[in-house]
């Protein structure tokens, strides 16, 4: 039988360059890693999606995550006027020629990167979940939490400045690979899609990796840093906190980042958003908005955008990053992709130190009435971390319980990361500017 017969029986046959078809077969590999994954019960909801998207996208001859882009020079792209819908297609600057690129008509998941991801819609809404089924009273009765949560973000400068200092990544990439030292998911997303686009899907698996390992990375680092002995502080009863308390909150926290740091706006409205409609009690209709954003919305902006990042890393999304179909172009990639892996967990190992190190400041100064442990809950792995913290202390005294207090820097590093997010993104779009 001749090769025409075999490609039109087997159409995946067709990619005529092998070694793109080793490429697809490299990131195919890798959703189907993220899929076992997913079904052995390691985040599943986000790496079965994530995985699917992976190997959608990397089928030869489905092209499902295709752009069709269009080049020009630095002077004609200064005459053009994308406006309207145009306005979203992704511009690239390579060299001195300028990139405007598109999904194709038929590339069904770059349509739903395109819609749900790069319009930040996805992010934003799962961020609303995340409000709804948040609990913001440990916070308002254990304050001197949300320091911790601000320490906690020492990962995110640490690993800007490594990745840097490698030189392998620009500005805009190694902010937002310290990003994922805060441990938030949609705001990692959030960040890559503002300032690295073509990052985005390694750091979202990155960061969601490490959230699902936080149960084993994070012990260690409490054990060496605080002594067994100490782990066991009990600390004072919280206060009770009432809904109103955690309205007034939200106003003024949103009143304070619109004039500090604008671009944090979004992510920490669409927090408030959800947590108010949890909290207000107001009537049925409230009650039946804050269940349909804690489940169905929740799942399917998650589902949603799992699949549009998951196609990201894919032979075809990545085209649009290089002049040329240049294979040396993509295996740099490969190499970045995993080098980020390794920042992300150097990034959550110096988050939990730097949350520790102020929790012993607190502990020295209350005299004792704070538990170091809670530090390690300063990172945004909500409540994940906060369960460590617990599980860490009652390992040495069952009747040690320091949850509550643990989840105030935890839902503080949430907000603590979106700020962190927010100059960064500021920064870049004001003296880093992309075409």
């Amino acid at each position: 039988m001749s090769s025409m017969d075999l490609t039109a029986i087997f159409p995946g046959l067709a990619v005529g360059d092998p070694v793109e078809l080793g490429i697809r077969l490299i990131f195919m590999v890798w959703g189907f890693v993220l899929l076992y994954l997913g079904l052995r019960k390691v985040e599943p909801l986000l790496m079965i999606p994530l995985g699917v998207g992976m190997i959608l996208a990397n089928a030869p001859g489905l092209h499902l995550a295709q752009y069709n882009c269009a080049v020009y020079t630095l002077e004609e792209y200064s005459k053009l006027n994308l406006g309207g819908f145009a306005g979203l297609a992704n511009v690239i600057q390579v060299g001195d020629l300028v990139k405007v690129c598109s999904p194709g008509a038929t590339s069904l998941l770059a349509w739903i990167f395109h819609l749900i991801v790069r319009t930040e819609i996805g992010p934003i809404l799962i961020f609303v979940g995340i409000g709804a089924i948040s609990d913001f009273r440990p916070l308002l009765s254990f304050p001197v939490g949300a320091l911790i949560g601000s320490a906690a973000q020492l990962g995110i400068t640490v690993v800007t400045l490594l990745a840097l200092a490698i030189g392998v990544f620009k500005l805009p990439e190694a902010m937002a690979i310290g990003v994922v030292g805060g441990a938030d998911g949609p705001t990692t997303i959030y960040t890559a899609t503002n300032i690295a686009p073509q990052l985005i899907g390694p750091l979202t698996i990155a960061v969601y990796s490490y959230i699902a390992l936080v149960p084993i990375i994070q012990p260690p680092i409490v054990r060496a840093l605080v002594p067994k002995k100490i782990r066991g502080v009990k600390m004072p009863r919280p206060r009770e906190v009432g809904s109103k308390e955690i309205i007034i909150f939200w106003i003024i926290t949103i009143a304070v980042i619109a004039f500090l740091v604008p671009a944090a706006l979004p992510l920490v409205i669409a927090v408030a958003l959800g947590n108010i409609v949890k909290e207000s009690g107001i009537s049925e209709v409230v009650a039946r908005y804050g269940k349909t954003i804690a489940d169905p919305l929740l799942d399917t902006a998650t589902i949603l955008t799992m699949i549009g990042v998951g196609s990201t890393l894919s032979y075809d999304f990545l085209g649009q990053y290089v002049m040329e179909a240049g294979h040396v172009a993509y295996l740099t990639f490969i190499g970045k992709a995993f080098l980020i892996l390794g920042l992300g967990l150097v990034a959550f190992a110096v988050s939990t130190v730097g949350g520790i190190a102020f929790a012993w400041a607190l502990y020295v100064i209350t005299k004792g009435k704070v538990n170091p442990v809670i530090g390690c809950a300063g990172v945004s792995a909500v409540p994940i971390s906060a369960r460590v913290a617990q599980r860490e202390a009652q390992s040495v005294d069952p009747t040690t319980y320091v949850l509550f207090h643990a989840l105030g820097p935890n839902v503080a590093g949430v907000i603590g990361t979106a700020i962190v997010a927010g100059y960064y993104i500021s920064y870049i779009k004001s003296f880093y500017p992309l075409p």
